[in-house]
C-alpha cells in the first residue's frame, strides 16, 4: 500500500515540537530507510503510523485512507512492528513466535523463523521451541531476541513492515545488510511488500530504494 504523510505536526509535550508540517510520500512496494542522529523524530514516525498516538494535525494516508478514519484493530493488523527493544514473554520459544498469528499451524512457525535465519537456532536448543526464554527473553542474546521478533512478524505476514533498528544487536553493519537483504528477497518471493526501514546502519542504506 501506499503510505503518504501530509502536512504533519506533532508534538508529545506543546513546548517541544518534533514534527512540523512534515510530508513525505512512500510509495507501494518499495523499501525506504529514515536515518537522523538520536532523538530527531525516527520512532515517532512509526508510533504515529502505528497509531500510538494520533498527530495535532495533517493527516496520515494509506492507499488514501485517512488512518484516523479505520479502527486500530485492522490498522495494526496491515502493519508490524519489530521495535528498538524486543518485547518477549515469559513463555516459550514457539509461543512468542506464534503470538504474531495465534491461528498459525507449526509449520508456518518454522517457515518464519527460517525466514529469520533462527531455525539452525532453535533446533539446536534441548527443548527447542519449548525453551523458556525468561522474562523478557532474560535467557536470549539481544541478536536472539530481535531475530524471534522478526520471524514473529514474518509470521504475521503484514503489508507494512517497519523494523525500527530491528538489527541493532548483530555483530557487524555487514550482516545487518546481508540479513536485510535476504528479508527482503524472502518477502518478495511470497509477495509480500516491505515498505519502511527506520534503522540507523548506514550500510543498508545502499540496498534501499
Amino acid at each position: 500500500p501506499d503510505v503518504r504523510f501530509e502536512n504533519v505536526s506533532f508534538h508529545y509535550e506543546s513546548k517541544r515540537e518534533i514534527f512540523h508540517n512534515v510530508s513525505f510520500n512512500i510509495p507501494a512496494g518499495t523499501t525506504t530507510a529514515v536515518v537522523g542522529q538520536s532523538g530527531a523524530g525516527k520512532s515517532t514516525l512509526a508510533r504515529l503510523l502505528f497509531r500510538f498516538y494520533d498527530v495535532q494535525s495533517g493527516k496520515i494516508m494509506i492507499d488514501g485512507q485517512n488512518i484516523a478514519d479505520v479502527t486500530q484493530l485492522s490498522l495494526r493488523k496491515a502493519i508490524g512492528i519489530v521495535p528498538q527493544d524486543t518485547v518477549l514473554f515469559n513463555d516459550t520459544i514457539g509461543y512468542n513466535i506464534a503470538y504474531g498469528d495465534p491461528s498459525a499451524s507449526f509449520e508456518e512457525v518454522e517457515q518464519a523463523t527460517k525466514a529469520a535465519q533462527i531455525d539452525g537456532f532453535i533446533k539446536h536448543l534441548p527443548d527447542s521451541y519449548q525453551t523458556q526464554v525468561g522474562e523478557r527473553g532474560l535467557k536470549l542474546s539481544g541478536g536472539e531476541k530481535q531475530r524471534l521478533a522478526i520471524a514473529r512478524m514474518l509470521l504475521k505476514s503484514p503489508s507494512i513492515v517497519i523494523l525500527d533498528e530491528a538489527t541493532a544487536h548483530l555483530d557487524s553493519e555487514n550482516e545487518a545488510l546481508d540479513y536485510v537483504e535476504s528479508i527482503i528477497d524472502d518477502a518478495v518471493c511470497n509477495d509480500k511488500e516491505l515498505q519502511d526501514y527506520i534503522i540507523e546502519k548506514k550500510a543498508v542504506m545502499h540496498e534501499l530504494d
